[in-house]
C-alpha cells in the first residue's frame, strides 16, 4: 500500500504556527523547524512570566506604600500591622494608587491607623 500523508492538516498546522510567530526575527517567522521551537519557548516565557507579573507588581506597590509613609514617620512594616490591629481592610493596590494619586486621603488612613 503507498504511503499517505495528511497534507492538508500539516499545511494547516504549520499555518496556525507561522500566524502566531508573525512579526518575529529572522528566520523565526518563516522557517518551520525554527518557528516552531521560538513559539514553544515563547509560550513558555508567557506561563512563567504571568506570575512573574504578580510578584513584580506586589513588589512595586509595597515600594510605593513604603515611600508614601515614610513621609509620615512610619516605615512599611509599622504601618501594615497598625492597619491589621485597626482591621482596616484596604489591598496593597488601593494603598499604592492612593499614597501616588491622592496623597490627602492616604495621609488621612495613615492618621486614622496612628490613632
Amino acid at each position: 500500500m503507498p504511503r499517505s500523508t495528511n497534507s492538508v492538516a500539516s499545511k494547516l498546522k504549520k499555518k496556525k504556527v507561522f500566524k502566531q510567530v508573525k512579526g518575529q526575527f529572522g528566520r523565526r517567522k518563516n522557517v518551520w523547524t525554527v518557528s516552531k521551537n521560538a513559539l514553544e519557548k515563547g509560550l513558555q516565557y508567557a506561563y512563567r512570566d504571568r506570575r512573574n507579573k504578580k510578584r513584580e507588581f506586589r513588589a512595586l506597590w509595597i515600594q510605593r506604600i513604603n515611600a508614601g509613609v515614610r513621609e509620615h514617620g512610619l516605615s512599611y512594616s509599622t504601618f501594615m500591622g497598625l492597619l491589621h490591629k485597626k482591621e482596616i481592610d484596604i489591598n496593597r493596590k488601593t494603598l499604592a494608587d492612593l499614597a501616588m494619586n491622592h496623597p490627602e486621603a492616604f495621609a488621612e488612613i495613615v492618621k486614622t491607623a496612628k490613632a
